[in-house]
Protein backbone atom coordinates (compact mmCIF):
# COMPACT_ATOMS: atom_id res chain seq x y z
CA UNK A 1 0.00 0.00 0.00
CA UNK A 2 2.86 2.43 0.74
CA UNK A 3 4.32 2.03 -2.74
CA UNK A 4 0.97 2.72 -4.44
CA UNK A 5 0.80 6.06 -2.62
CA UNK A 6 4.42 7.12 -3.15
CA UNK A 7 4.44 6.61 -6.92
CA UNK A 8 1.53 9.01 -7.67
CA UNK A 9 3.10 11.58 -5.35
CA UNK A 10 6.43 11.30 -7.16
CA UNK A 11 4.65 11.59 -10.50
CA UNK A 12 2.79 14.71 -9.33
CA UNK A 13 6.04 16.26 -8.05
CA UNK A 14 7.76 15.54 -11.37
CA UNK A 15 4.88 17.03 -13.36
CA UNK A 16 4.83 20.12 -11.12
CA UNK A 17 8.59 20.61 -11.57
CA UNK A 18 8.31 20.18 -15.34
CA UNK A 19 5.43 22.64 -15.44
CA UNK A 20 7.40 25.21 -13.45
CA UNK A 21 10.40 24.81 -15.75
CA UNK A 22 8.18 25.21 -18.80
CA UNK A 23 6.62 28.39 -17.40
CA UNK A 24 10.06 29.80 -16.59
CA UNK A 25 11.29 29.01 -20.10
CA UNK A 26 8.18 30.61 -21.59
CA UNK A 27 8.71 33.79 -19.54
CA UNK A 28 12.27 34.20 -20.85
CA UNK A 29 11.74 33.01 -24.43
CA UNK A 30 13.05 35.41 -27.08
CA UNK A 31 11.13 36.07 -30.30
CA UNK A 32 12.49 38.28 -33.09
CA UNK A 33 10.23 39.45 -35.93
CA UNK A 34 11.65 41.47 -38.80
CA UNK A 35 9.63 43.95 -40.87
CA UNK A 36 10.63 46.53 -43.47
CA UNK A 37 12.15 49.07 -41.07
CA UNK A 38 12.62 47.31 -37.73
CA UNK A 39 13.01 44.09 -35.78
CA UNK A 40 10.52 43.54 -32.98
CA UNK A 41 11.97 41.85 -29.89
CA UNK A 42 9.65 39.99 -27.52
CA UNK A 43 10.56 38.37 -24.23
CA UNK A 44 8.06 35.93 -22.79
CA UNK A 45 5.51 36.97 -25.43
CA UNK A 46 5.69 40.69 -24.50
CA UNK A 47 7.41 43.58 -26.25
CA UNK A 48 10.90 44.32 -24.93
CA UNK A 49 12.24 46.63 -27.64
CA UNK A 50 12.47 47.24 -31.38
CA UNK A 51 15.60 47.72 -33.46
CA UNK A 52 14.69 50.58 -35.81
CA UNK A 53 17.09 50.74 -38.78
CA UNK A 54 15.37 53.22 -41.11
CA UNK A 55 14.05 56.76 -40.79
CA UNK A 56 16.86 58.45 -38.80
CA UNK A 57 20.55 59.28 -39.12
CA UNK A 58 21.41 56.15 -37.13
CA UNK A 59 19.75 52.91 -36.02
CA UNK A 60 18.44 52.69 -32.47
CA UNK A 61 16.51 50.53 -30.01
CA UNK A 62 13.16 51.96 -28.90
CA UNK A 63 11.26 51.56 -26.66
CA UNK A 64 13.08 49.53 -24.02
CA UNK A 65 10.70 48.08 -21.44
CA UNK A 66 11.10 46.41 -18.07
CA UNK A 67 9.37 43.08 -17.52
CA UNK A 68 6.31 44.85 -16.09
CA UNK A 69 6.11 47.26 -19.02
CA UNK A 70 7.79 50.25 -17.36
CA UNK A 71 9.52 52.45 -19.95
CA UNK A 72 13.28 52.48 -19.39
CA UNK A 73 14.16 55.05 -22.08
CA UNK A 74 12.92 58.52 -22.95
CA UNK A 75 10.26 58.80 -25.67
CA UNK A 76 11.47 62.03 -27.28
CA UNK A 77 12.11 62.52 -30.19
CA UNK A 78 10.28 59.38 -31.38
CA UNK A 79 7.21 60.69 -29.55
CA UNK A 80 6.74 64.38 -28.80
CA UNK A 81 4.91 66.34 -26.13
CA UNK A 82 5.00 63.47 -23.63
CA UNK A 83 4.04 64.71 -20.13
CA UNK A 84 6.98 64.78 -17.74
CA UNK A 85 9.63 64.67 -20.45
CA UNK A 86 12.21 67.26 -21.43
CA UNK A 87 12.56 67.81 -25.18
CA UNK A 88 16.31 68.45 -25.36
CA UNK A 89 19.06 66.76 -27.37
CA UNK A 90 16.85 65.25 -30.12
CA UNK A 91 19.77 63.08 -31.22
CA UNK A 92 19.52 61.06 -27.98
CA UNK A 93 17.40 58.35 -29.60
CA UNK A 94 16.69 55.89 -26.79
CA UNK A 95 19.57 53.35 -27.08
CA UNK A 96 22.19 53.70 -29.82
CA UNK A 97 25.86 53.51 -30.84
CA UNK A 98 27.63 56.30 -32.74
CA UNK A 99 30.29 59.01 -32.32
CA UNK A 100 30.62 62.75 -32.77
CA UNK A 101 33.94 62.89 -34.64
CA UNK A 102 34.74 60.25 -37.24
CA UNK A 103 37.19 61.53 -39.84
CA UNK A 104 36.00 64.99 -38.84
CA UNK A 105 32.32 64.18 -39.44
CA UNK A 106 29.57 64.25 -36.83
CA UNK A 107 27.59 61.01 -36.53
CA UNK A 108 26.32 61.90 -33.02
CA UNK A 109 24.22 65.03 -33.54
CA UNK A 110 21.48 65.38 -36.14
CA UNK A 111 21.76 69.08 -36.98
CA UNK A 112 25.28 69.60 -38.35
CA UNK A 113 24.41 70.55 -41.93
CA UNK A 114 27.98 70.72 -43.23
CA UNK A 115 29.51 67.76 -41.38
CA UNK A 116 26.49 65.55 -40.74
CA UNK A 117 27.19 61.85 -41.07
CA UNK A 118 24.64 59.07 -41.15
CA UNK A 119 24.75 55.35 -40.43
CA UNK A 120 22.93 53.41 -43.15
CA UNK A 121 21.83 49.79 -42.79
CA UNK A 122 23.09 47.59 -45.63
CA UNK A 123 21.59 44.41 -44.22
CA UNK A 124 19.71 43.36 -41.11
CA UNK A 125 18.91 39.74 -40.31
CA UNK A 126 17.66 37.58 -37.49
CA UNK A 127 20.45 35.19 -36.58
CA UNK A 128 19.28 32.33 -34.41
CA UNK A 129 16.62 32.71 -31.75
CA UNK A 130 17.98 35.71 -29.86
CA UNK A 131 20.38 37.74 -32.04
CA UNK A 132 20.23 40.50 -34.64
CA UNK A 133 23.11 40.83 -37.07
CA UNK A 134 23.42 44.03 -39.09
CA UNK A 135 25.88 45.63 -41.48
CA UNK A 136 26.08 49.42 -41.74
CA UNK A 137 27.83 52.06 -43.83
CA UNK A 138 29.01 55.28 -42.16
CA UNK A 139 28.30 57.83 -44.88
CA UNK A 140 29.36 61.48 -45.11
CA UNK A 141 27.34 64.39 -46.53
CA UNK A 142 28.97 63.79 -49.93
CA UNK A 143 27.80 60.13 -49.84
CA UNK A 144 31.36 58.87 -49.37
CA UNK A 145 31.63 55.78 -47.16
CA UNK A 146 34.14 56.40 -44.37
CA UNK A 147 33.86 53.02 -42.66
CA UNK A 148 31.58 50.03 -42.26
CA UNK A 149 30.55 48.02 -39.25
CA UNK A 150 29.17 44.63 -38.36
CA UNK A 151 26.84 44.85 -35.38
CA UNK A 152 25.62 41.93 -33.29
CA UNK A 153 22.87 42.51 -30.70
CA UNK A 154 21.81 39.67 -28.43
CA UNK A 155 18.77 39.70 -26.11
CA UNK A 156 18.30 37.62 -22.96
CA UNK A 157 15.94 37.42 -20.01
CA UNK A 158 16.46 35.85 -16.59
CA UNK A 159 14.66 36.01 -13.25
CA UNK A 160 17.00 38.81 -12.14
CA UNK A 161 16.49 41.02 -15.18
CA UNK A 162 16.83 41.63 -18.91
CA UNK A 163 20.05 41.90 -20.91
CA UNK A 164 21.23 43.41 -24.19
CA UNK A 165 24.69 42.48 -25.44
CA UNK A 166 25.92 44.97 -28.05
CA UNK A 167 28.99 44.11 -30.15
CA UNK A 168 30.31 46.38 -32.92
CA UNK A 169 33.16 45.54 -35.29
CA UNK A 170 34.35 48.77 -36.93
CA UNK A 171 36.11 48.33 -40.28
CA UNK A 172 38.26 50.87 -42.11
CA UNK A 173 38.25 50.80 -45.92
CA UNK A 174 41.25 49.30 -47.68
CA UNK A 175 42.70 52.60 -48.85
CA UNK A 176 42.23 54.92 -45.89
CA UNK A 177 42.51 54.85 -42.08
CA UNK A 178 39.61 55.91 -39.88
CA UNK A 179 40.09 58.28 -36.96
CA UNK A 180 37.62 58.36 -34.08
CA UNK A 181 38.43 61.83 -32.82
CA UNK A 182 38.68 62.96 -29.22
CA UNK A 183 35.28 64.29 -28.18
CA UNK A 184 32.91 63.66 -25.31
CA UNK A 185 30.04 63.28 -27.78
CA UNK A 186 29.80 59.49 -27.93
CA UNK A 187 29.48 56.57 -28.04
CA UNK A 188 27.50 53.53 -26.69
CA UNK A 189 24.57 55.39 -25.23
CA UNK A 190 21.12 55.27 -23.70
CA UNK A 191 18.88 58.23 -22.81
CA UNK A 192 16.92 57.44 -19.67
CA UNK A 193 13.48 58.80 -18.71
CA UNK A 194 13.19 61.95 -16.58
CA UNK A 195 11.97 60.09 -13.48
CA UNK A 196 15.29 58.20 -13.28
CA UNK A 197 17.46 61.31 -12.93
CA UNK A 198 19.14 62.55 -9.72
CA UNK A 199 18.53 66.14 -8.55
CA UNK A 200 19.91 68.42 -11.27
CA UNK A 201 19.50 71.63 -13.20
CA UNK A 202 18.82 71.62 -16.95
CA UNK A 203 17.68 74.42 -19.24
CA UNK A 204 17.83 76.72 -16.19
CA UNK A 205 15.24 74.60 -14.39
CA UNK A 206 15.78 72.59 -11.22
CA UNK A 207 14.59 69.00 -11.14
CA UNK A 208 14.11 67.23 -7.83
CA UNK A 209 14.89 63.76 -9.14
CA UNK A 210 15.30 60.74 -6.90
CA UNK A 211 17.68 58.75 -9.06
CA UNK A 212 21.23 57.63 -8.31
CA UNK A 213 24.25 57.11 -10.53
CA UNK A 214 27.07 54.97 -9.14
CA UNK A 215 30.25 53.45 -10.56
CA UNK A 216 32.46 50.54 -9.51
CA UNK A 217 34.45 52.76 -7.11
CA UNK A 218 31.33 53.96 -5.30
CA UNK A 219 31.44 57.46 -6.84
CA UNK A 220 27.91 58.82 -7.15
CA UNK A 221 25.88 61.15 -9.35
CA UNK A 222 27.53 64.18 -11.04
CA UNK A 223 31.16 63.25 -10.18
CA UNK A 224 30.80 59.96 -12.12
CA UNK A 225 31.09 62.01 -15.34
CA UNK A 226 34.45 61.54 -17.04
CA UNK A 227 35.63 58.85 -14.64
CA UNK A 228 36.97 55.50 -15.81
CA UNK A 229 35.09 52.48 -14.52
CA UNK A 230 34.33 48.90 -15.48
CA UNK A 231 30.60 49.54 -14.97
CA UNK A 232 28.09 52.22 -14.07
CA UNK A 233 24.59 51.75 -12.66
CA UNK A 234 21.72 54.26 -12.89
CA UNK A 235 18.59 53.58 -10.80
CA UNK A 236 15.54 55.27 -9.30
CA UNK A 237 12.22 54.56 -7.55
CA UNK A 238 8.90 54.57 -9.40
CA UNK A 239 5.45 53.51 -8.18
CA UNK A 240 6.83 51.72 -5.14
CA UNK A 241 9.62 49.83 -6.95
CA UNK A 242 13.22 50.61 -7.85
CA UNK A 243 14.31 50.19 -11.47
CA UNK A 244 17.86 50.30 -12.75
CA UNK A 245 20.05 50.14 -15.83
CA UNK A 246 23.67 49.05 -15.56
CA UNK A 247 26.17 49.16 -18.43
CA UNK A 248 29.28 46.98 -18.52
CA UNK A 249 32.48 47.72 -20.43
CA UNK A 250 34.01 44.47 -21.68
CA UNK A 251 37.58 43.83 -20.42
CA UNK A 252 38.77 43.15 -23.99
CA UNK A 253 37.61 46.54 -25.24
CA UNK A 254 40.34 48.95 -26.31
CA UNK A 255 41.11 51.38 -23.46
CA UNK A 256 39.22 49.36 -20.84
CA UNK A 257 38.08 50.57 -18.37
CA UNK A 258 36.33 53.19 -20.43
CA UNK A 259 35.46 56.79 -19.59
CA UNK A 260 31.79 57.55 -18.96
CA UNK A 261 29.83 60.39 -20.52
CA UNK A 262 27.08 59.94 -17.93
CA UNK A 263 24.94 62.96 -17.05
CA UNK A 264 22.53 63.63 -14.21
CA UNK A 265 19.86 64.70 -16.73
CA UNK A 266 19.58 61.18 -18.17
CA UNK A 267 22.28 60.67 -20.80
CA UNK A 268 24.26 57.53 -20.02
CA UNK A 269 27.14 56.65 -22.35
CA UNK A 270 30.42 54.73 -22.46
CA UNK A 271 32.99 56.67 -24.47
CA UNK A 272 36.54 55.35 -25.02
CA UNK A 273 37.45 58.26 -27.32
CA UNK A 274 36.98 61.42 -25.21
CA UNK A 275 40.14 61.52 -23.12
CA UNK A 276 40.99 65.23 -23.42
CA UNK A 277 37.42 66.23 -22.49
CA UNK A 278 37.11 63.84 -19.58
CA UNK A 279 40.56 64.45 -18.15
CA UNK A 280 40.55 68.20 -18.89
CA UNK A 281 43.65 68.01 -21.09
CA UNK A 282 43.13 71.37 -22.74
CA UNK A 283 46.60 71.38 -24.28
CA UNK A 284 46.12 67.87 -25.78
CA UNK A 285 42.96 68.06 -27.90
CA UNK A 286 43.77 64.82 -29.72
CA UNK A 287 44.84 62.77 -26.71
CA UNK A 288 41.91 60.40 -27.15
CA UNK A 289 42.12 59.98 -30.94
CA UNK A 290 41.71 56.34 -31.93
CA UNK A 291 42.93 55.26 -35.36
CA UNK A 292 41.86 52.14 -37.20
CA UNK A 293 44.48 51.53 -39.90
CA UNK A 294 43.47 51.17 -43.54
CA UNK A 295 41.89 47.77 -44.01
CA UNK A 296 41.93 47.15 -40.24
CA UNK A 297 39.20 46.68 -37.67
CA UNK A 298 38.40 47.19 -33.99
CA UNK A 299 35.86 45.39 -31.84
CA UNK A 300 33.89 46.92 -28.96
CA UNK A 301 31.47 45.11 -26.66
CA UNK A 302 29.08 46.29 -23.95
CA UNK A 303 26.25 44.76 -21.93
CA UNK A 304 23.10 46.51 -20.66
CA UNK A 305 21.51 44.99 -17.55
CA UNK A 306 17.94 46.13 -16.82
CA UNK A 307 17.14 45.23 -13.24
CA UNK A 308 15.11 45.99 -10.12
CA UNK A 309 16.66 47.39 -6.95
CA UNK A 310 19.88 49.30 -6.36
CA UNK A 311 23.34 48.16 -7.44
CA UNK A 312 23.74 45.97 -4.35
CA UNK A 313 20.41 44.17 -4.39
CA UNK A 314 20.73 43.68 -8.16
CA UNK A 315 24.27 42.30 -7.67
CA UNK A 316 25.65 44.53 -10.43
CA UNK A 317 29.30 43.86 -9.53
CA UNK A 318 28.69 40.10 -9.61
CA UNK A 319 26.93 40.33 -12.95
CA UNK A 320 29.85 42.30 -14.37
CA UNK A 321 32.23 39.53 -13.26
CA UNK A 322 30.04 36.99 -15.07
CA UNK A 323 30.07 39.11 -18.21
CA UNK A 324 33.84 39.53 -18.01
CA UNK A 325 34.15 35.75 -17.71
CA UNK A 326 32.18 35.24 -20.91
CA UNK A 327 28.86 34.28 -19.37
Amino acid sequence: MKNTRVLPLLAFTTLFACGSAARAASATAVKLTKSDDRVRVELGGKLFTEYVFKGATKPYLYPVLAADGTEMTRNFPMKKDVPGEVADHPHHRSLFFTHGNVNGLDFWAESNKTKQGRIVAESVEVAGKDTIRARHKWVGPDDAVHLTDETRIRFQAAPEGRFIDYEVTLKAPAGKPVVFGDTKEGSMAIRLPQWMTPPHTASKKKFDGKGTIINDAGVKNGPTWGKRSTWVDYYAPKDGKVYGVAMFDHPKNPRHPTWWHVRDYGLFAANPFGKHDFENLKDQPKAGDFTIPAGGSAIFRWRFYFHEGDEKSAKVAEHFKQYAAGK
